[in-house]
């Protein structure tokens, strides 16, 4: 008889999403974890040696609600940069969280860059990177522990370094770059990237540090959820508590692109899983953005646009519903926290926008009838519908200028 494979947690038919309980981290002046938001997060394609384009792209960032902004910092001289990139935030726009992404061989790079930054990230795969060798057949127990103390050498005094500057570290682990050892030993599997992540995260505790947040990135989207899924799993037994940070890597662009992300982040968050997130398109990362804000929107766990519930037209529509709810949209979208109902008739209008703040219904041919939740408030011509929608949201004082 088979055994059938026992879920992460039990399925809640809760409406509200309880999340996973997480210990707080500081990024900046970020905090993921512990309760908070679920952050945003994106990248700038900038080179980090172009000081003011990189100062330039962060603050396109972070004006448009990109909470935390990484960079990358492939050399020392990237590194230092980091210095007069802060430095030129300050003093023209406003402190933002960010942090510095150091993969190959990364200690010197880290160090230096860990004086500038919020959050370091380090990839577990490359860190310390091993050459594979091509007639390699298996790793000894003795090449397994040498390695792992080359590894604690190298990571040992980055880690003292954020600790006693208040400063967090991501490790982040990918798919793709898992280190040879880990392959051998747990093939190119879940299990492989999460014990990957926990011999840096018992090096880390070993030293007292604890500011960390972990993310296990796939391309592959079966593979991402089953990764965080055991994840959790593994920190629950073993007592911990870090936050997770979410994305499908290289999801690449278009429909597709927000599709296979939404699919894994969405997945997991709906489970209580996953405290900051990142959306990974192969477009401008200021498209990135509002992606994030949908997932998180879409499933009641942040407010930070309207949510517009419309019916998808049928024989009953008595207006072009489309039209309309554009008109609708172009008048409201720089609004915050408000449900809008846009209904093509009187048949399932009420029931199907029970939750709206305001209803804006065809309850008979040429006119508009607008709703206060589930109050009628007046009818309009349908010439008048939108204004008149405006003007009832300014009398309950709900309106913000563009």
């Amino acid at each position: 008889m088979q055994t059938l494979p026992t879920p992460v947690q039990a399925m809640s038919t809760e409406t509200a999403i309880v999340r996973r309980k997480t210990r707080p981290v500081p990024i900046g002046s970020v905090t993921i974890g512990g309760g908070h938001p679920v952050a945003v997060q994106s990248m700038i394609n900038e080179d980090t040696l172009d000081i003011e384009g990189s100062v330039a792209a962060i603050r396109r960032l972070h004006e448009i609600g990109c909470e935390i902004v990484r960079v990358t910092v492939p050399s020392l001289a990237h590194a230092k940069a980091m210095e007069a990139i802060r430095d030129r935030l300050y003093k023209t726009y406003k402190p933002v969280p960010l942090v510095a992404d150091v993969h190959h061989n990364g200690m010197k790079i880290a160090l230096e860059v860990a004086k500038y930054v919020d959050n370091v990230r380090i990839n577990p795969g490359l860190y310390v990177f091993e050459k594979p060798k091509p007639d390699r057949t298996e790793y000894t127990q003795a090449e397994f522990e040498e390695i792992g103390a080359k590894i604690r050498e190298t990571l040992e005094p980055l880690v003292i370094s954020l600790r006693d500057q208040g400063k967090s570290m991501r490790i982040g682990v990918n798919h793709g770059s898992l280190s040879e050892r880990m392959l051998f030993t747990y093939g190119d599997t879940p299990e492989g990237m999460v014990e990957s992540a926990l011999e840096f995260i018992r090096i880390c505790e070993s030293l007292n540090f604890y500011n960390l947040e972990i993310s296990l990135k796939a391309s592959r989207v079966p593979v991402m959820i089953a990764a965080n899924r055991l994840m959790v799993k593994r920190m629950d037994e073993l007592g911990m508590d870090y936050p997770l940070h979410l994305g499908v890597t290289e999801a690449g662009d278009g429909e597709y692109g927000r599709i296979k992300s939404t699919a894994g982040i969405a997945t997991l968050l709906a489970e209580g899983i996953g405290d900051t997130i990142r959306v990974s398109l192969t477009e401008a990362p200021e498209k990135e953005i509002p992606v994030c804000y949908g997932i998180l929107q879409a499933l009641g766990l942040r407010r930070t646009m309207v949510e517009y519930v419309a019916c998808p037209s049928c024989g009953r529509t008595l207006f072009n519903l489309e039209e309309v709810l554009h008109k609708v949209r172009e008048a409201t979208k720089h609004l915050t926290g408000l449900n809008i109902a846009v209904m093509g008739c009187i048949v399932n209008g009420l029931g199907e926008m029970a939750d709206a703040d305001y209803g804006y219904v065809g309850k008979q041919p040429g006119y508009i009838s607008l709703y206060r939740g589930r109050e009628e408030v007046k009818k309009v011509p349908e010439s008048e519908g939108v204004a008149a929608l405006v003007e009832l949201i300014k009398a309950d004082g709900r309106w913000v200028d563009p």
